[in-house]
């Protein structure tokens, strides 16, 4: 196969074939305007050929009343789990669009759809002559930008490496100049579709050319030399890249993964330990090439359990190729006999396939203290907390709350009152109230004051109801109530549920640390409740809490991963339902 080298010292003459008699320049983007002096001469060598080549908390019943363990929730069978099971946001989202109808859809996309297709250029099906891609070259719309589309083209279509070589030779030949942007991504072509002599012979012309790489092509490089033999190549680039910034997680994971299928395990183990000591987080495709070579040598146990110790810390669920490897791992490991099936958990929380109890949801006491803690600094008293109230409000608030006894719920009385247009909201907000004081709850509702006024949405007489039935407490209409919820909810104690249809994304964000965030994420999947179906005039129905938490986890004798199937459609702020249950054998 043809090859495209530059020439520019005797290091190079092993490359020299004289192909065009017209020296070709190469300049990289930086180099400036067009009039920038030429940096470097080389040669195109060969004319294409046209031919291609926790441990133990779990969930379990307890001596609690009916009224300390949580509400009793009744589930519409279109809204079946927790608004944190994964797939809820689509199946919602789909349930809204059938019931809003074609006519909410909104005005269609195809214009712009054909706008953005008419930018895209022809890519020609085999390598053309120089007089050929003049011809298009001539016919295109932004002739200054033509190579760089048509490469760009080339490489969307996955396109023969031939045709990008007869490319750049018409451009050396036009232009006596190859841009660095058009290199690069005659690289990237080269890289994705592992033409690997090709990456050789533009590896060396770049080291020849340029006394250091830019990101871009350092990062190609290495994954380019990672899928080689010559993958210990990489380390050099790597090391060349750790001079002006800290390499990527996907930089150290193509030489994991290079040395990891070369046999290498220790280079592999020893730059999964630096990417660790950096901070970066491993990709999951790095975990995948680790557990393989787990099972083809039998080698690094601690470590590749020290993942899933990883996996559980920072709550990150695999995704079904990398957790079938997982089981393949377990299932390999000689003498230990373990057994791998995948499985689902009730929502009592027992696993369906081995029966065990997995962790409660429910947070210890150290953990509760911790979580009301870091909510009360970095969001009740956090920096930017009077532009969301006033000192006096959140004092009087305070007040409010300590001379009342703990609240078994706190509702976000504006946003339940929104559930449905086909209501007044103190109607809605009345009926909501009135389904769950049945269950003798001590109620607490957070509103505004606008919500005082009587109009037809704030109907008077509905609103005194309200106030029978619950503890009400009614914020300036500027101010945020976000707080006062979290606030009210944790000063209760850890049987207190919150009933609101807002997630919490900003405040989760609030935090600095990830272990309080996930604290925060796991509270909340066990306190909020949402409505999953409400009518007026008829019953509420609420979507029910999670009483396991969704986490690796293990026994000893056990292991249960959660994890993403293949297709899924999970929102960040949900969990998965599907579970590797592991089991080791007596």
């Amino acid at each position: 196969m043809g090859s495209l080298v530059m020439l520019n010292s005797k290091t190079c003459a092993k490359h020299f074939c004289t192909w065009v008699g017209s020296h070709v320049f190469i300049r990289p983007a930086w180099a400036g305007s067009p009039k920038c002096k030429i940096l470097h001469t080389v040669r195109v060598i060969t004319e294409p050929k046209f031919h291609s080549t926790k441990g133990d908390n779990h969930a379990q019943s307890n001596n609690r009343t009916p009224k300390e363990q949580g509400l009793t929730l009744r589930a519409k069978p279109a809204f079946p789990n927790s608004v944190f099971t994964a797939g809820t946001a689509r199946r919602t989202a789909e349930y809204l669009k059938r019931r809003a109808g074609p006519d909410a859809e909104g005005p269609s996309n195809n214009t712009s759809e054909r706008r953005r297709g008419s930018s895209k250029v022809a890519v020609p099906p085999y390598p053309l002559s120089t007089l050929e891609w003049a011809k298009l070259k001539e016919a295109s719309t932004k002739p200054d930008r033509f190579a760089i589309q048509m490469m760009e083209g080339l490489l969307v279509s996955r396109a023969d490496v031939d045709i990008a070589k007869s490319l750049l030779s018409y451009e050396a030949l036009e232009n006596g100049t190859l841009p660095y942007e058009l290199l690069l991504r005659y690289l990237t072509l080269c890289v994705m579709g592992g033409h690997h002599s090709e990456v050789f012979d533009t590896y060396d012309i770049m080291r020849s050319c340029f006394k250091t790489l830019d990101t871009g092509a350092s990062s190609l490089f290495v994954k380019g030399f990672s899928q080689t033999d010559r993958w210990r190549e990489a380390l050099v680039v790597l090391e060349g890249m750790k001079k002006a910034l800290l390499p990527s997680p996907g930089n150290y994971g193509d030489i994991i993964a290079g040395a990891a299928r070369h046999g290498d395990t220790d280079t592999s183990w020893m730059l999964y330990d630096e990417l660790l000591d950096k901070g970066l987080p491993p990709h999951k495709d790095t975990w995948q090439c680790l557990f393989q070579s787990g099972i083809d040598v039998h080698e690094h146990e601690d470590k590749l359990l020290s993942i899933l110790s990883y996996m559980r810390d920072n709550q990150i669920y695999p995704e079904e190729p990398l957790v079938k490897t997982i089981k393949a791992w377990f299932e390999s490991l000689p003498d230990q006999n373990w057994s791998g099936k995948f499985s689902s958990v009730a929502p009592s929380g027992e696993c369906k396939g081995c029966k065990a109890p997995l962790e409660s949801i429910q947070l210890t006491k150290e953990e509760y203290a911790q979580l009301k803690d870091r909510v009360m600094k970095d969001v009740i008293e956090g920096k930017d907390i009077f532009n969301k109230t006033t000192p006096e409000e959140l004092e009087s608030f305070k007040s409010f709350v300590k001379r009342r006894p703990p609240f078994d719920l706190v509702i976000d009385g504006l946003n339940v009152a929104n559930t449905t247009p086909k209501a007044a909201h103190s109607e809605t907000l009345l009926e909501v109230i009135s389904e769950l004081k049945q269950q003798g709850l001590n109620i607490l509702v957070l509103g505004r004051k606008h919500m005082l006024r009587p109009s037809w949405n704030w109907d008077r007489q509905n609103m005194n109801k309200i106030k029978q039935k619950a503890h009400c407490f009614f914020t300036e209409n500027i101010s945020e109530d976000d707080p006062f919820l979290l606030y009210a909810t944790l000063h209760s104690g850890d049987h207190c549920q919150f009933l609101s249809r807002d997630l919490m994304r900003d405040h989760k964000a609030c935090f600095p640390d990830s272990v309080t965030r996930r604290l925060f994420f796991k509270w909340q999947r066990g306190h909020q409740l949402v409505i999953s179906h409400y009518i007026p005039g008829k019953r509420v129905q609420f979507q029910r809490n999670d009483t396991y938490d969704t986490i690796v986890q293990t026994t000893g004798r056990s292991w249960h991963i959660p994890y993403d199937e293949i297709g899924g459609n999970r929102a960040t702020y949900e969990v998965p339902q599907n579970w590797l249950c592991l089991t080791r054998e007596h």
